[in-house]
């Protein structure tokens, strides 16, 4: 992969040199390095968990903090609290959408498998629909042939009631 310049000759990259390269085998440059005693280590933060009780208040003064009309007002609680703009945004529509209740924290993860029982319940509501639907259909039918027989003059056929 070499440029050709334009006078015919290929133009070749030297190679690079690396500065200040220790001739010393691997082994004494590991000896020579300071043990990892003396490097601070700081713990990995946790990730901050509010409360409904915290989410609310802190919606109430922003509010209030609206209301008021001071400007920067806003801004200075969102810096006092640590929190970002999404943050209010998000827990005012959870309050909008569910009340005070929708700021409590939700379980993480799958919602739990229904036991044999709910299974068992939900198959025969299932069922349960579809056979109503199966009557409705049938009444309808019946009462259609009943308005033909009475249009056409027909008489009914007697029915026994063992059917």
């Amino acid at each position: 992969m070499y440029r050709w310049a334009e006078t015919g000759s290929p133009i070749v990259p030297k190679p690079a040199r690396i500065p200040d390269r220790d001739p010393a085998p691997e082994s004494e440059r590991r000896q020579a390095r300071p043990s990892g005693g003396t490097l601070e280590t700081v713990p990995k933060r946790t990730r901050r968990v509010f409360s409904a009780a915290e989410k609310l208040r802190i919606v109430k003064e922003a509010d209030a903090c609206v209301a008021s009309g001071q400007r920067g007002d806003l801004e200075a609680l969102l810096r006092r609290e640590g929190i970002y703009s999404s943050h209010l945004a998000s827990w005012r529509a959870q309050l909008g959408a569910h009340g005070a209740a929708g700021l409590a924290a939700k379980k993480p993860g799958r919602k739990p498998r229904l036991t044999q029982t709910e299974r068992l319940n939900a198959e025969l509501l299932k069922r349960n629909a579809e056979l109503e639907k199966k009557l409705r259909v049938a009444n309808a039918l019946i009462a259609l042939q009943k308005k033909a027989h009475e249009v056409l003059g027909i008489a009914l056929p007697e029915s026994d009631g063992d059917s």
